[in-house]
C-alpha cells in the first residue's frame, strides 16, 4: 500500500482501549448503514455488515477474505453468521491483536501489505470496507496515478478469486472542496494528523479502475448514514472526555474531537461521501 505500517499506525494504534470508548461495541470503524433513520448506531452498524455480506453472495461454506479487517468487526459478524473458514489482513498490530484476543473460530488474520498478499487458495467472496483511502497518497493523486493504482488493487483482488466470485466493497469518497479557509485547514489537519498517507478517491475513479476486472453489479451511496455514523463517534467521544483527558492525554481527545467535528461538516456539506458497490468478477 501507499499508506507505511508507521502511518497506520499513527491511525489506528492510539490505543485499543481508547477506539472502545466511542466506537460501537464491535469496534466498527467505518460507516454504518441508517436504513430507515431510527437504528442505534449498533444496529446501523450490522446493517452495514448485512448488506455487504448479501453483495459478497457470502454462504456458511465459502471461503472469505476481509482485506483491511480493522478490528475484526465485520470478521466477527460473518463468524456469527456461520461462515466456515474467514481470513483478514491488516497492517495494524493493535488490530490484529484485539482479532486474536476474541478467539473467532473460523478466522485466521495476517498483518501484512495487500500488495504482498499471496494466498494459498482461491477465495470464494472478497469483503474490503474503506481499506482503499490508503492506496493512493495525494502527491501521487496530483500526478495522475489515481485511477492506475486502484486499477492494480482491482485487478490483484480479481486474480485471488475463483471464476465469477462477487466482492462487497465499501469505501469513503471525496467529493466536493470547500471554500473556507478554516474548512479546509480541518480537512488538511485529518488528513496529515489522524490519516497520514492516505486519500478518499472520488466515485468516478472507482468506476473507471474496476474496469476489465470486476462488473458493477449494484451500487449504493451513503452520505447521511456516514454523517449519522460520525455524528454518534463524535457525541460518545465528547460523553467520555474526562477518561480520555486523564488516560490518553488532553491532545488525544483534543485532535480526535476536531478530526471527527470535520467529518459531521463534511458529509453535511457534501466534501464527503461513502458508497456501497456489488462487484462481479469478470472472468478471463
Amino acid at each position: 500500500m501507499t499508506s507505511t505500517q508507521s502511518e497506520i499506525e499513527v491511525s489506528y494504534d492510539v490505543s485499543n482501549e481508547f477506539f472502545r470508548l466511542w466506537l460501537d461495541e464491535r469496534m466498527h470503524y467505518t460507516s454504518a448503514s441508517y436504513l430507515t433513520g431510527d437504528e442505534s448506531l449498533e444496529q446501523a452498524q450490522r446493517a452495514k455488515c448485512e448488506i455487504l455480506y448479501d453483495y459478497a453472495q457470502v454462504q456458511k461454506d465459502s471461503l472469505v477474505l476481509d482485506i483491511g479487517c480493522g478490528w475484526g468487526a465485520n470478521v466477527e459478524y460473518l463468524a456469527s453468521r456461520g461462515v466456515d473458514r474467514i481470513h483478514g489482513i491488516t497492517l495494524s498490530t493493535a488490530q490484529h491483536d484485539e482479532i486474536m484476543a476474541r478467539k473467532l473460530p473460523g478466522v485466521q488474520t495476517h498483518v501484512i501489505d495487500y500488495a504482498q498478499y499471496k494466498p494459498e487458495e482461491k477465495y470464494d467472496a472478497l469483503q474490503s470496507i474503506e481499506m482503499i483511502d490508503h492506496l493512493c497518497s495525494p502527491a501521487q493523486s496530483h500526478k495522475g496515478l489515481a485511477i492506475d493504482l486502484y486499477r492494480e488493487y482491482f485487478r490483484k483482488c480479481a486474480s485471488w478469486v475463483k471464476p465469477g466470485a462477487c466482492f462487497g466493497f465499501q469505501a469513503i469518497l471525496r467529493n466536493r472542496v470547500p471554500r473556507n479557509r478554516k474548512d479546509l485547514e480541518d480537512l488538511r489537519f485529518t488528513a496529515d494528523v489522524i490519516f497520514p498517507g492516505g486519500l478518499n478517491p472520488r466515485l468516478e475513479e472507482l468506476v473507471a479502475a474496476v474496469n476489465p476486472y470486476w462488473e458493477v453489479l449494484e451500487l449504493r451511496t451513503q452520505r447521511v448514514s456516514y454523517g449519522k455514523t460520525t455524528g454518534e463517534w463524535l457525541r460518545r467521544l465528547r460523553e467520555n472526555e474526562a477518561e480520555i483527558r486523564e488516560r490518553f492525554g488532553d491532545q488525544v481527545f483534543v485532535e480526535y474531537e476536531r478530526y471527527l467535528d470535520t467529518c459531521v461538516r463534511a458529509f453535511d456539506q457534501h466534501w464527503s461521501s461513502d458508497v456501497q458497490i456489488k462487484l462481479r468478477q469478470i472472468p478471463d
